[in-house]
């Protein structure tokens, strides 16, 4: 038998979960720290995924992972408290994205007279 200190209800709780053999996870979700541009932020990219054919569910979390990438976070008021934001990985994305659009609009026409410029 283990000892435990503490709150007697809370232990109580803890072990009668785990007996039967339900855990709870804990609560995810609270967005109150977060900050209306960080809120608006998260609501586009998620559309953007939404569009894509994500999951709602996916897009929500792929969305704030981002918006925590991005900018730390969620911000908190206060002298000194403020850090830049890191745009580098929508920046590679959008780098990867674009080269893929551009490979996609040569056609065949353009490679032909290219093909004819070189002979001359």
């Amino acid at each position: 038998m283990v000892l435990l200190t503490g709150s007697g209800a809370a232990i109580a709780e803890l072990v009668n979960s785990i007996m039967n053999g339900v855990r709870e996870k804990m609560p995810r979700g609270d967005k109150g720290a977060y900050t209306d541009k960080q809120k608006r932020k998260a609501e586009h990219i998620e559309a953007s995924y939404e569009e894509r054919g994500v999951s709602e569910k996916e897009a929500e979390a792929r969305a704030w992972a981002t918006v925590n990438k991005e900018s730390g976070g969620g911000k908190k008021s206060g002298s000194g408290r403020g850090k830049k934001e890191n745009h580098s990985a929508s920046r590679k994305g959008g780098k990867k994205g674009g080269k893929k659009a551009a490979k996609k609009t040569t056609n065949k026409a353009g490679k032909k007279s290219g093909r004819k410029a070189a002979k001359k």
